[in-house]
C-alpha cells in the first residue's frame, strides 16, 4: 500500500511513509471489509461515514507539517485511522467526533492498540473551544469554507488542512496562522463527507 498508494504519488516524507507502514488499516474497518482495508479507496465505517483513502490520509499530513512536538486537533475521528497515523508524528493528537457510537468505537479500539497520545472527545468544536492553540488542524470533512471557529484554534505558526467547497467540487485547502494573519492556499480536489460541527 505505502509503495504503490502513497511513495509512488509523490509523498516522500520518511515520518510520514514510517507512519502509513506502522498503522494496521485493517483494524480499522469492519470484518466484512478485511479483504479491502488496504484498496486505494474509502470505505464505509457506518452512520454514513467513511475511513479516508490512504493517500489522502498521507497528503493531509504532509500538508500539515505535523512535527514531533506539535498538539494535532483531528477533527472527525471516524474509525480512528487517520488519528493513528497522526499520533506517529505528533506529541498529542485529540479528535473529535460528533457521533457518540463512532466515538466510543474508535476510542475503544486506539485504547486496545495502544496509541495513549490520542485523547477522543464526543462533539463537535465547542469541545475544545477552551483548549490550548493547536500546531496543526485536519479536518475529515467538508464545508463551503473554513469555519472561523477552526481558524481561531491555530497556534502561531500553525496549519490547517481541511476540504472546502460543496457535494459536487471540493478541494483541500491549507491555512497557515502567521501572527494576525493568515494564509490561504487551495490545493487537489478531493471528496469528503459534509463536516458537521
Amino acid at each position: 500500500m505505502v509503495e504503490r498508494q502513497i511513495r509512488r504519488r509523490g509523498i516522500t516524507d520518511p515520518r510520514i511513509l514510517a507512519a502509513m507502514e506502522e498503522v494496521p488499516r485493517h483494524r480499522f474497518v469492519d470484518d466484512r471489509l478485511q479483504d479491502r482495508a488496504y484498496d486505494d479507496g474509502p470505505l464505509p465505517i457506518g452512520e454514513g461515514q467513511t475511513i479516508s483513502q490512504p493517500y489522502i490520509v498521507a497528503r493531509m499530513a504532509e500538508l500539515a507539517e505535523i512535527g514531533p512536538d506539535d498538539r494535532v486537533l483531528d477533527v472527525g475521528t471516524g474509525s480512528g485511522y487517520a488519528a493513528a497515523v497522526y499520533s506517529r508524528l505528533a506529541r498529542q493528537v485529540t479528535s473529535i467526533e460528533i457521533r457518540p457510537e463512532l466515538a466510543e468505537t474508535a476510542r475503544a479500539r486506539l485504547a486496545d492498540l495502544g496509541y495513549d497520545n490520542v485523547t477522543v472527545i464526543t462533539g463537535g468544536l465547542e469541545a475544545v473551544a477552551d483548549s490550548p492553540p493547536f500546531d496543526a488542524i485536519l479536518a475529515a470533512a467538508a464545508a463551503p469554507r473554513v469555519p472561523p471557529a477552526l481558524e481561531e484554534l491555530l497556534a502561531e505558526g500553525g496549519r490547517l488542512v481541511m476540504p472546502v467547497g460543496s457535494s459536487f467540487q471540493q478541494h483541500l485547502w491549507t491555512v497557515r496562522r502567521r501572527g494576525t494573519e493568515l494564509e490561504r492556499r487551495r490545493h487537489e480536489a478531493v471528496a469528503f463527507v459534509p463536516l458537521v460541527v
